[in-house]
């Protein structure tokens, strides 16, 4: 039966183990790249973006229209008035026609055209020159799938980011819990041990409220920190694009840690490889292309084309007509240059502009490049330093504890000694969560 019971338990553990979720920090990452409304949408720009240049392209091929009309008129938009009079009667030989002497009466006759009509008609025009504006529609519209590739980089960037950063959020709650617990149980042992003192009347009963005070802090820290993961917990599945689950874990790679300088590169030898600053590249040939654009449109246009109709009266005794015509065009604004080239000055102080932005950021980029990497060496070395200070808080509460034995100091000291040990504990998991994702942070800004 014992036997039995435990093999019971074990897959009852097992059964419980595996119905918990549990989350990598490269899978959640992976999750929010999928599943992230703002990573959709960036994926459906660049569809738009490719449908667009797709549009922009049909410019080069001729353009084609078609039509056709039928009419019935109330009277007929045509009428012709023949009138009647004798005609010689002919017989045979030409050299008597003109001194006939027999005649054959013909009436007058009204002919009515145009009652009723059936017209067919086809136009192919094909542009031959259009100042540019075609060609350089095309690029502008490469160039918008490009932006929209790059500002999808930016935007996975800032998803990814955040979703590191409430993934450590998580983590750190967690690692407090671990220390609130701890600092629970020698709270219990040390209420124990108070209690059987008081009872004794070694002590006064002061210390143990003193005690007791301090457990019912922590019994409200236990609240606060338990509303909190749940708050975190679900901030980072609306993130990854998961539904909430109280069960999910995250895996604690928390001590999993590399020097600084293995992330050091140049700011001058990674400034062209951010997406930000492409970017701002793309944003100076833009508003060149936009100036062309601008320009071709007071330049002359030239096409050729070919037309063509099929018209039809629906008259007995009368056929359908076809026609045709090849045929150039040339279109020369005049007019238009009087307020063109008020524009196109505008257009180039507009491209003047942008260069203008794109240095002055340049200088913003490589200021964030050197912010980043000096937060990431000023963590690492907060790092250290809390490190030393919590083996000095551990000694600390080491002797005090001897101390308080031996009736050497009071109870407050050695409740401030472990209070101490607790904060150091938690600002020590704060700064290894913030170098986790100053070093992410790093990389991006650096265009890794």
């Amino acid at each position: 039966m014992r036997k039995s019971i435990m093999i019971i338990t074990a897959m009852l553990l097992g059964i419980s183990s595996y119905a918990q979720q549990r989350l990598t920090l490269m899978h959640s990452k992976s999750l929010a790249l999928e599943n992230n409304g703002k990573t959709k949408n960036s994926a459906l720009e660049i569809d738009a973006a490719r449908e667009t240049k797709s549009e922009v392209y049909t410019k080069y091929f001729p353009k084609i229209s078609a039509s056709a009309t039928g009419m019935q008129a109330i009277d007929p938009l045509l009428k012709m008035q023949i009138q009647g009079g004798n005609l010689p009667v002919y017989d045979g030989n030409p050299a008597n026609l003109p001194t006939a002497n027999q005649f054959a009466y013909m009436p007058g006759t009204e002919l009515g055209l145009f009652n009723q009509v059936g017209l067919g008609y086809l136009n192919v025009l094909q542009p031959v020159y259009a100042g540019g504006k075609i060609k350089n529609g095309n690029k502008l519209a490469d160039l918008n799938l490009t932006v929209k590739e790059k500002q999808q980089k930016v935007v996975q960037n800032e998803i990814l980011l955040k979703t590191e950063r409430e993934y450590w959020q998580i983590v750190a709650l967690e690692e407090k819990q671990k220390s609130l617990d701890n600092y629970v149980k020698f709270l219990d042992t040390l209420y124990r041990q108070v209690s059987t003192a008081y009872q004794n009347g070694v002590i006064i009963r002061n210390d143990l409220l003193k005690v007791t005070i301090k457990q019912s802090e922590l019994k409200v820290n236990q609240t606060q920190l338990t509303n909190g993961k749940k708050l975190a917990l679900m901030q980072l599945c609306q993130t990854i694009g998961i539904p909430y689950d109280p069960t999910i874990r995250v895996e604690n790679e928390l001590d999993n840690f590399s020097d600084p300088q293995t992330y050091f590169v140049s700011n001058e030898n990674v400034m062209s490889t951010r997406a930000e600053y492409q970017l701002l590249e793309n944003s100076v040939e833009a508003s060149h292309l936009l100036t062309k654009i601008a320009k071709s449109e007071y330049m002359p246009t030239l096409g050729v084309g070919l037309s063509g109709y099929y018209m039809n009266q629906f008259e007995k005794g009368q056929n359908g007509a076809f026609n045709g015509m090849l045929y150039a065009t040339v279109s020369i604004p005049i007019s238009d240059w009087w307020g063109g080239k008020h524009k196109l000055n505008e257009m180039e102080i507009r491209e003047n502009i942008t260069i203008n932005t794109l240095n002055d950021s340049k200088g913003l980029l490589n200021l964030q490049m050197e912010k980043a990497w000096t937060d990431l060496k000023e963590t690492d070395e907060k790092i250290t330093l809390i490190q030393e200070t919590l083996e000095q808080a551990n000694e600390n509460l080491r002797v005090n504890q001897d101390s308080y034995r031996n009736g050497l100091i009071q109870l407050s000291d050695l409740l401030e000694a472990r209070a101490l040990k607790s904060d150091t504990e938690d600002k020590l998991t704060e700064a290894k969560t913030t170098y986790k994702t100053a070093v992410t942070n790093y990389l991006q800004v650096t265009g890794r």
